[in-house]
């Protein structure tokens, strides 16, 4: 189901009750924007250390905004059968029309600042304008308006119906405003006497403990998602942590190792299923797969030996057109997706780890006990290693060997050059080692022969696997120091050993 800011609060009770009894929560996010492309420097690369590869990473999600998230709630209704429910999927991608609000810590602290000095200040210029012309429509009214007549103000999304109240009771002394739900307010003219008493009633909305419950909209279920604890499954997950990091916890710290620690004391258990599926794929004889979508579709068809034997998921019945219509790419249904491969995947991987059958209705501790070794490695895409290890060190990928392109006769060639130059071939990616001599990386070994043969007699790029003892340069800089001091300790031998003549 799709829940937007007027029914979030409303459904909010029961979802936090949902999530405290389920197995495990699956997530998925879509953004406004994955990679900044300017500087080029920040495109993701096989050269990247994880801290590397976080701070290009960072510089992204501090620049693009959540445009979707999906959350599916796996919970094993019945503890005698192996019926998962999948009780809920949303998305809020209609977010500026009416998008569930949502704040990290440090905003919140700046607004709960704001509302003890009573400021009304705009949080933006979209704001700005929407208060523009709400404030017109009063002033316009209330002129000739009777006391205890009212108005409605329509179109108000999110926070905006909160900031128009707040500044139409600080500017308008006779007039009281009410939020109806449905992006709309109500603006009552009232006389002052009147107004002081509801001033003081306990079901003013815009008190400040209301105005930040709303305020905080998703915000309130992801603190709820994390004082639960349960396992949270994601599909090439790491942009969707920093983004829960960066929008509904603090924002994101400039050390690396500070955002593993914080993201893994507030969710303990993580899984990504593309780090298992990129396993069980080397292990069984599955056909290629490029999506999340393809990798459900083999683990639900007749190629998996184990699917017949799987737990049936159930999807709840305001759920039930993922049933009957594929909707990739929409984060309620992608969360779905990953939530069910990786139960499949699971099950299969409980199949082969024993001889004997496995019994009919397996636990999903069970499932967590062969997923062992999968959890908390979060999957990173091209990158200096296969995967973030967030309870432990990370552990380096085994890449093909570097090559070393040394230019002859072309005078002027950068990475980018050298990448069209080699790209036909495979995609390798580039770096400059010194003013004539360039480093190629793959992630794949058969890539890395046609190119030494290829190259072998071409007039101006000589290709050569790189030694770390030939070509580094801090090692050519350390020998030519060596070399030089040991020239002059030559010199200083041979010139103070020479005999004296005297006369």
């Amino acid at each position: 189901m799709e829940v937007g800011a007027a029914a979030f609060e409303r459904r909010l009770p029961r979802l936090r009750s949902r999530v405290r009894r389920a197995a495990f929560l699956a997530l998925d996010m879509e953004f406004t924007g994955l990679h900044s492309t300017d500087p080029q420097s920040n495109q993701p690369s096989l050269f990247d250390s994880p801290a590397e590869r976080y701070r290009k990473a960072r510089h992204s999600v501090q620049r693009f905004a959540v445009a979707q998230l999906g959350l599916a709630i796996f919970s094993n209704e019945n503890s005698n059968n192996t019926h998962f429910l999948s009780h809920y999927g949303f998305d809020y991608r209609k977010f500026l029309e009416d998008g569930i609000p949502y704040m990290n810590e440090v905003q919140e602290q700046i607004l709960s600042q704001h509302l003890l000095a009573g400021s009304s200040e705009v949080s933006s210029a979209l704001d700005r304008d929407v208060l523009k012309k709400a404030i017109d429509e009063v002033t316009s009214w209330i002129a000739a308006a009777e006391e205890e007549s009212s108005m409605i103000l329509q179109d108000l999304s999110g926070y905006q119906m909160f900031e128009v109240q707040l500044v139409l009771r600080k500017a308008l002394q006779n007039v009281w405003t009410q939020p109806l739900g449905d992006k709309k307010v109500m603006v009552k003219k009232v006389s002052r006497q009147h107004r002081q008493l509801l001033e003081n009633s306990p079901y003013d909305y815009c008190r400040k403990e209301l105005v930040l419950l709303s305020a905080r909209g998703f915000t309130n279920l992801f603190q709820t998602l994390v004082k639960a604890k349960k396992p949270l499954v994601g599909h090439n997950m790491l942009m969707d942590l920093m983004h829960l990091h960066d929008k509904f916890y603090k924002p994101l710290p400039e050390s690396y190792e500070e955002f593993k620690r914080n993201i893994h004391n507030l969710f303990p258990v993580l899984i990504d299923t593309k780090t298992v599926t990129k396993s069980i794929w080397k292990k069984c004889p599955f056909p290629h797969v490029t999506n999340l979508l393809e990798v459900y579709e083999v683990l639900c068809s007749n190629l998996n030996p184990k699917g017949s034997t799987c737990p049936v998921i159930t999807l709840a019945s305001d759920c039930s057109r993922y049933a009957e219509k594929k909707s990739p790419h929409e984060a309620a249904y992608d969360a779905f997706l990953c939530g069910s491969v990786l139960l499949k995947s699971a099950h299969l991987l409980l199949c082969r780890s024993t001889d004997d059958a496995v019994e009919a209705d397996p636990s999903f501790s069970q499932y967590l006990t062969v997923l062992a070794e999968y959890l908390n490695k979060v999957n990173v895409i091209r990158g200096g290693v296969s995967s973030i290890n967030f309870s432990g060190e990370d552990t380096p990928c085994k890449h093909p060997p570097a090559l070393v392109v040394h230019v002859r006769g072309w005078s002027g060639l950068n990475e980018r050059q050298i990448y069209e130059e080699f790209k036909a071939l495979c995609r390798f990616d580039v770096r400059r080692l010194s003013k004539n001599q360039f480093i190629l990386l793959s992630n794949k070994f058969k890539h890395v022969r046609p190119v030494l043969q290829d190259y072998k007699h071409h007039p101006h790029l000589r290709v050569s696997v790189y030694g770390h003892w030939r070509h580094s340069p801090r090692v050519s800089c350390l020998l030519q120091v060596s070399g030089i001091v040991a020239l002059w300790s030559l010199l200083a031998f041979v010139v103070g050993g020479a005999p004296c003549c005297s006369l």
